[in-house]
């Protein structure tokens, strides 16, 4: 999963490449990278529950939602509204993973990219 925003803030967007296919949102409201980037992760989410599929790992290259994401899951407690947000979906995903990788390794970070080219 990957979110931006062209400028900073701005419209969001966000990508999520599930079973090797590409999911692009883009009708996800104004905010920051930040607000993006937990919005993808909250679309991930989404399309995970909406299969039903369990034991997945989440990957994305932003570590501060990773890192809030994942202290929330072990806590049980959202520190803002994204993260509760997050919580309600993480529920109905037993087995939930979120890593961090590279940006140069996150499938749904170059799929947004291509969207802009330079």
């Amino acid at each position: 999963f990957d979110g931006g925003c062209r400028p900073n803030p701005g419209p969001i967007e966000a990508a999520v490449v599930l079973r090797g296919a590409v999911h692009v949102h883009d009708d996800l409201g104004h905010g920051s990278n930040s607000d993006a980037e937990w919005l993808a992760l909250i679309c991930a989410l989404r399309l995970v529950r909406g299969l039903g599929l369990c034991q997945v790992t989440l990957l994305g290259d932003a570590a501060e939602i990773i890192l809030c994401a994942n202290l929330a899951l072990r806590t049980g407690k959202a520190r803002s509204g994204h993260a509760a947000q997050f919580l309600d979906l993480a529920a109905g995903v037993p087995g939930l993973r979120i890593r961090w990788i590279k940006r140069a390794q996150n499938l749904a970070g170059i799929a947004l990219a291509a969207r802009h080219p330079r």
